[in-house]
């Protein structure tokens, strides 16, 4: 019987639809451009192909697509009769993650993933900072989703897509040095995947190397396609670090043509968050930034989170919401947090609030409840640092300098003696 690259058995005949297959998921795994079009190919292929319809039920998931995520896996489930036990259950675990029903898929994926640990598409859905565990909004995901990638390692040992998501799990961990020799085997193996080299540059941040991190960016981006999934919000840790050298010109080039809204081709998450995240640090920076340029980030969060249930994009929204002072819409989303971490949302909007109204203590009262374990909100160590800068200027605001490098030195050490807010 045909087989993927990790060994599987495959319920197809076609050669072709395999290779296409293997090559598909390889995208998809790396973040390569043409994700969707390579599983459009798989199942053009073969349309009797179930799994190639769930590889592209998750593709159009990835990329923001979820009329066509759902419309795929109903193809799939409608070729669902003689599928092995393993097929069945690739199908219905990621039946439930389409379907919206985080809740009940994550059980699923867990149990799936335990009985057939190299079902690499089925494994990957709790991997990373935006997996599964990642956004689940529990208390210590971040050692969860470490413990999740250990219990795979006898499974994938040198395999290019496991280094580097083990890779990833170690840095948020803290624990650089393991990660560090991970990634670099992995870039080793593959040095185009760019889930790899987003690994690389957030282990060269955590270690405070800004200029390492500038140099291999600026080597590596221009070779990735920019529709490629990371490549907007790589360049946005490139943008970081311009913004850190104080070259203004250099951010708002790199926003301009990779980040803002009118120029990123990611996916709607990653389009709002990185782009509120660049406007704030900027402005707790020192560095004017046009009203209009957040008006764009408030109306896009209008557009692609009307409703609140996202933690990570709804506490960037809540700041964009701010910034352009619509307090209508930061008010409902104060009174009305949804999901699993909606009271660490409702403190961090309340904080936004409070710093509008430059009621400073109650920023500060707000953000430290928030701050408790915003780890719960999503997203990495780097993308939650805007709120360890945010604390750091309401503490400057009320004249508690040293309160506020002794905050930065005990939470974020690695940036302790460094300038990421004006006054500090």
């Amino acid at each position: 019987m045909l087989q993927d690259r990790y060994g599987n058995n495959l319920a197809t005949s076609s050669s072709q639809a395999r290779d296409l297959y293997v090559e598909a998921v390889d995208k998809l795994l790396g973040a390569g451009p043409g994700m969707r079009a390579a599983f459009e190919a798989v199942t053009a292929a073969d349309p009797g192909f179930a799994l190639g319809h769930c590889g592209l039920a998750r593709a159009c998931q990835i990329t923001g697509d979820v009329v066509a995520a759902r419309a795929s896996m109903a193809t799939a489930r409608s070729l669902a009769g003689g599928l092995s036990t393993k097929d069945a259950s690739h199908l219905n675990a990621l039946g439930l993650l389409i379907d919206g029903k985080g809740a009940a898929a994550y059980p699923a994926i867990r149990q799936h993933v335990g009985e057939y640990p190299r079902d690499v598409m089925i494994a990957q859905i709790c991997t990373s900072v935006f997996g599964l565990i990642g956004f689940s909004g529990k208390p210590g995901r971040e050692a969860e989703l470490l413990a999740y990638t250990t219990s795979l390692q006898p499974h994938y040992g040198d395999d290019w897509w496991f280094l580097s998501q083990h890779a990833f799990s170690l840095c948020e961990t803290g624990i650089l040095d393991r990660a560090d020799q991970m990634i670099d085997r992995a870039l080793a193996i593959k040095p185009d995947n760019a889930h790899g080299a987003h690994v690389r540059a957030h282990i060269y941040y955590e270690a405070g190397e800004a200029q390492a991190g500038m140099d291999y960016l600026h080597g590596w981006l221009p070779g990735y396609d920019r529709h490629g999934l990371m490549h907007s919000h790589i360049s946005w840790h490139l943008a970081l670090w311009t913004l850190g050298q104080g070259d203004m010109d250099g951010v708002w080039s790199l926003v301009d043509r990779y980040i803002a809204p009118d120029a990123s081709l990611s996916f709607p998450l990653i389009v709002m968050t990185d782009n509120a995240a660049i406007l704030y640090r900027a402005a707790l920076a020192g560095h004017p930034v046009p009203v209009e340029r957040w008006q764009a980030i408030a109306d896009y969060a209008h557009r692609y989170f009307p409703n609140t249930g996202v933690a990570f994009a709804d506490v960037h929204a809540a700041l964009a919401y701010a910034m352009v002072g619509e307090s209508d819409a930061l008010a409902e989303i104060v009174a009305n947090p949804a999901g699993p971490a909606a009271d660490v949302v409702r403190e961090l909007a309340s904080a936004f609030q409070s710093i509008i109204d430059q009621d400073w203590p109650g920023a500060a009262a707000h953000l430290a409840t928030g701050m408790a374990d915003h780890a719960r909100i999503g997203g990495s160590r780097a993308q939650r640092d805007l709120l360890e800068h945010t604390m750091v200027a309401v503490l400057l605001k009320q004249g508690q300098g040293d309160e506020a490098r002794r905050m930065l030195a005990m939470r974020r050490p690695v940036q302790a003696g460094k300038a990421p807010v004006a006054g500090l």
